[in-house]
Order: structure tokens, then C-alpha cells, then sequence
């Protein structure tokens, strides 16, 4: 099987995770060599790794990318709208991870690396099996570790205050909670194609208004102050937000990054499968009794190493207030600090993947000296 634009060394199969999948990765690096499993975002695939995955393997490790449940070219996964959640809870997710690590004849995993939503489930992997997985990346999106007892209500109060500013405005995660979401997304009206290109550019360090720094706290105000792919208006669909900030044909072409090629793959695999899988991910965020079933955990910190890498342009890095200042108290006991890469935004690995890769290698490097 192959992808377009897939490098040398980079190959695909699908394996059997042992927890109801087939899943699809790529790979790269010797067979026995310690192993690096990678973990994507929304709206990501494996793809996504393509350009680090070399660079990894070339360091001496075995790199293992999956299309995680609900994505790309991995089965046994359903995702109509009102089909049960549970598959998509997170400590299913990392059961997921853990079942593939199994099935690829592994005890041990030298480093988790989760990029966007993939971050949460490499730091849960952290958290609840530290024995199997040994150090943790965490990318593009902090992780504020588990919820606390007694489990905090729901918060109401913040879509209330958000709705009810003089420009009205909704959170992004609970617009993607929404029956709608999906065929927003699937069916745009500037195409699939179009729709994703200008998602991916206006969250990259080439739209010119992505200048992120520090919110002062979780109040509508403060959000509001967040580009509108976070903080969306009100009535408008996530294809309608980023449509305006679309780069021109010309941009598009010169966009490194993202080849016409690379961003047909994207396009491809949400046009055949849709976004719904993905979005069961943040459906089950945002659903008070499967979220706050993680305060089994409250007070449990990722203790083997973690650390942090986004881009220095990455609204993500700062969108949830404190998140990213709890990584290295509330969240681990051994945190080994962050790096911010300049000239990449949200997609860092496809930005920058030589900064990238190095940022990795030289925490892994760090890891084994310890």
C-alpha cells in the first residue's frame, strides 16, 4: 500500500490491535529498534508524521504511526452520530495504543508522541501505564492532567456568557459536539479540498494573525480574544469561519508544507470516511459524565519524563487558560520543559520537522542520561 509522497523507508500495513481494530501505520527504522509510537490529531492521519518519521528512524529508533480509531484507512470502527460514545472514551483510546504496542510483539515504548488531540492520549498512556510507556511528548496541546474529586459541574456558565456577548460567540469543541458538524465539514460549500486547505493555513504560522500569548483567565471576555476557529460566531459553520482567511491559489501553491499532492490525501480519506469519528473524540470531551469518569485519576501525574513541543505561532498552546503552565506542576513529576519552534503554528511537524524531530531526539537524548 502506498500514500503519495510518502518518503523512503516509509512503509504501510494494516495489524490487528487486539481491541476490536484493524489499524492501519506506517513505519520506518529496524525492526528491533526501540520504538517510537506516534499519535495524530483532528483532522490528522498518520500522514501526518511523514516528514519526522525519517529523521527518527534515521536516529536510531523504530517509529510507528497510526490512523487512530475513526480515522484514515483503519476498521472496526462505526461513527454515526447516534451510535454508543464508549469506543471513543479516552481510556479506550489509549487501550487502543496499548493493544497495538502488543500487537507489534512490544512490552516497552522508548517515548509516546501525541500531536493536537493525539497529546491527551500520549499523556494518559503516560498517566495510567507508565510501565509500558516510558516517556512522554506531548504536542500542540497542553495537558492539564486529570480532573479533580469532587467532579466539577458542568460549565454552563461560559457558553452562556459567550452567547451573550455584543458579538455572540460559541466554543469550538461544543459547535464540534453538534449533529451538524460533520456534513458542515464533509459536504463545505467551497468543497472538502478547499475547506481543508483553508482550515490548515489559517491554524499554520502563515496566516499573519496567529500572534498567541497568555490568556488571563476562563472568562468569555478572555476567550473572545481567540482567532474564530477557536471562538467561533455564533451562527456560523466551521467551513464559513475559515473561508474568508483562505490563502490565495497563488499561496497555495507555494505552500511547502502541504503539497496539492499531500492535502489529496487528507481530502480523500475525510471525503470517504467523514469527520464524525473524530468528532466523537470531542464529544465524549465535552460530555460531563464520560469526562469527569477520568476523576478515578484526580491527583495521578504522568511520573516518567514529559515534555512539550508546538509551534511558536500555536494559538493551541495557550487556549485553555493555565493548561500550559500545569504540564510541569499539577500534571507531571518529571517535566523537561517545552519548546516553542519559531516559523510553525499548529501543525508543527509538518512545519518545521527537522526542528522537530531535534527537539525530540534531544529530550529522548536527555531521557537515556538520566
Amino acid at each position: 500500500m502506498s500514500l503519495p509522497g510518502l518518503p523512503p523507508g516509509v512503509s504501510s500495513r494494516r495489524i490487528d490491535n487486539g481491541n476490536g481494530l484493524v489499524m492501519h501505520v506506517l513505519e520506518a527504522g529496524p525492526e528491533d529498534a526501540p520504538l517510537l509510537l506516534l499519535l495524530h490529531g483532528f483532522p490528522e492521519l498518520a500522514y501526518s508524521w511523514r516528514k519526522v518519521m525519517p529523521l527518527l528512524a534515521a536516529a536510531g529508533h523504530r517509529v510507528v504511526a497510526p490512523d487512530q480509531r475513526g480515522y484514515g484507512l483503519t476498521t472496526g470502527w462505526t461513527a454515526d452520530y447516534d451510535d454508543d460514545l464508549a469506543p471513543y472514551r479516552m481510556t479506550n483510546l489509549v487501550t487502543d495504543a496499548l493493544g497495538l504496542v502488543t500487537a507489534l510483539g512490544r512490552t516497552r515504548v522508548t517515548a509516546v508522541i501525541g500531536h493536537d488531540f493525539g497529546s491527551p492520549v500520549a499523556a494518559w498512556c503516560g498517566l495510567i501505564r507508565p510501565d509500558v510507556f516510558r516517556a512522554v511528548v506531548m504536542m500542540s496541546a497542553p495537558f492539564a492532567g486529570p480532573p479533580s474529586l469532587p467532579r466539577p459541574a458542568p460549565d454552563e456558565a461560559i457558553h452562556r456568557a459567550l452567547a451573550a456577548l455584543p458579538r455572540p460567540r460559541k466554543h469550538y469543541q461544543g459547535y464540534y459536539a453538534t449533529r451538524a458538524a460533520d456534513a458542515d465539514m464533509r459536504y463545505a460549500p467551497q468543497g472538502l479540498a478547499a475547506f481543508l486547505r483553508a482550515y490548515y493555513h489559517v491554524k499554520s504560522a502563515d496566516w499573519p494573525d496567529n500572534r498567541p500569548h497568555p490568556l488571563p483567565g476562563w472568562t468569555a471576555e478572555a476567550l473572545a480574544t481567540l482567532p474564530t476557529y477557536y471562538v467561533m460566531d455564533r451562527d456560523r459553520t466551521m467551513a464559513e469561519t475559515v473561508a474568508p482567511h483562505a490563502p490565495s491559489p497563488e499561496e497555495a501553491a507555494a505552500c511547502s508544507w502541504l503539497t496539492e499532492a499531500e492535502l489529496a490525501v487528507y481530502a480523500e480519506s475525510f471525503a470517504r470516511t467523514g469527520f464524525q469519528g473524530g468528532l466523537d473524540w470531542y464529544r465524549c470531551g465535552v460530555d460531563p459524565e464520560i469526562a469527569g469518569a477520568l476523576a478515578l485519576f484526580s491527583g495521578r501525574r504522568i511520573d516518567v519524563p514529559a515534555t512539550f513541543v508546538a509551534g511558536a505561532a500555536d494559538w493551541g498552546v495557550y487556549q485553555v487558560p493555565g493548561a500550559f503552565e500545569a504540564m510541569a506542576t499539577r500534571a507531571s513529576s518529571d517535566f523537561r520543559g517545552a519548546t516553542l519552534i519559531e516559523g510553525a503554528g499548529h501543525w508543527v511537524q509538518q512545519e518545521q520537522p527537522e526542528r522537530t524531530a531535534a527537539a525530540v531526539l534531544a529530550f529522548l537524548e536527555g531521557c537515556a542520561n538520566r
